[in-house]
């Protein structure tokens, strides 16, 4: 089933047929939307697996809180995206559960995959702040690469703009002539025209988390603490998302407040303060092994022995199961050749034995003759 949008950049010239269906299984429609936010998911695990041992993770630990923080994350976006679109869902519950067609919230989604993945941490036993540090990269990942399926939808656009790359299109066109959207849009002092190009903000998003990601990765290596990675994340995204949303026409509303725009600026303040703190008391400190990372402590090194100790003894232990249940196998095989030579010598043919008898006798009576 073909759902068609058109997407026009006048200013480029450009102009996209978008089906949001990429393909059909029976009567089950495959969006591009859930295959780009799953790509962004799959890439970001391969990543943060590969970054375990610069961190001090063990890999196999890591499995387990991505699983459970992907989890975590779908959940957390759709009902954050839910609750602050109350009136669009409740006539309609059933329609919350159909996130394959849009409405998923990023901030919503981060805290549903950090609460779930800090509990799966406490539970394997691992350092929070390191897995932070890994998982905020990720996180850039599939933001970069998950945005990309709000322009297939046509979707997370702002308000007009004259800039060359600005966006229009039916969807945007009826979007923006809607009057409920008019009224939202005019309580927050925002004007538009329908006709016009609008700001493509998924664009913006994804290129600032891109940039983002590419320069916290170039940064991981002169890290000071752990945790730091994250408290820079949870800045750079605040800041560019605080800015980005104050130009979008969909934003999710608290009265007259943009709520994602409020958290973002919120968290900006606070993670640049720890950020700043943290700083200074390790500067204070004059101590190389003060707020050391995990990764270059005895700790770490005394972990990965006892995980390898633990590793060994299970395999040393599959081992031992196979060769035990190989050596009742041989004891058969033993005992049947036994019982085998005994019928045969139970075969042997009493005439023989006959003879044998008579001979020794006849040989006694002409000794004594």
């Amino acid at each position: 089933m073909k759902q068609l949008n058109t997407v026009e950049f006048p200013g480029l010239g450009l102009t996209f047929h978008l089906n949001r269906v990429a393909f059909q299984i029976g009567n089950l429609s495959v969006t591009w939307y859930g295959i780009l936010i799953t790509l962004g998911i799959l890439l970001a695990m391969a990543f943060a697996l590969s970054q375990c041992k610069k961190f001090g993770v063990i890999p196999d630990k890591l499995i387990d809180v991505v699983l459970g923080g992907v989890v975590g994350g779908i959940v957390g976006a759709r009902l954050y995206y839910v609750a602050f679109s109350w009136d669009t869902f409740k006539n309609d519950l059933g329609s919350i559960i159909k996130t394959w067609e849009g409405g998923m919230a990023i901030y919503g989604g981060l805290i549903g995959a950090i609460l779930v993945g800090a509990l799966i941490v406490k539970l394997r036993k691992m350092k929070l702040l390191p897995v932070l540090d890994i998982a905020c990269m990720g996180f850039l990942i599939g933001q970069a690469i998950g945005r990309w399926g709000n322009f297939v939808n046509v979707e997370a656009f702002g308000s007009n703009t004259s800039l060359p790359w600005g966006m229009t299109g039916e969807r945007v066109t009826s979007y923006l002539s809607n009057s409920a959207n008019v009224e939202t849009l005019s309580k927050l002092g925002v004007t538009v025209d329908a006709l016009a190009s609008v700001h493509p903000c998924f664009l913006y998003e994804s290129l600032w988390c891109a940039l983002g990601f590419l320069l916290l990765f170039l940064y991981s290596k002169h890290r000071k603490f752990d945790g730091e990675l994250f408290l820079m994340y949870t800045a750079w995204y605040g800041l560019g998302r605080g800015v980005i949303e104050g130009l979008r026409t969909d934003s999710l509303l608290l009265g007259s407040i943009r709520v994602s725009q409020l958290l973002a600026f919120i968290l900006v303040v606070v993670a640049v303060i720890v950020w700043l703190a943290v700083r200074s008391k390790i500067k204070r400190a004059h101590d190389e092994n003060y707020l050391k990372l995990y990764v270059k402590t005895e700790a770490y090194q005394n972990e990965v022995a006892a995980y390898e100790e633990k590793q060994a003894k299970k395999k040393n232990k599959k081992t031992g199961n196979a060769t035990l249940t190989e050596e009742p196998a041989a004891d058969s095989t033993s005992d049947e050749s036994a019982t085998e030579i005994k019928e045969l010598e139970s075969d042997t043919d009493p005439a023989e034995d006959t003879a044998d008898s008579n001979d020794d006798t006849t040989g006694e009576d002409n000794t004594d003759e």
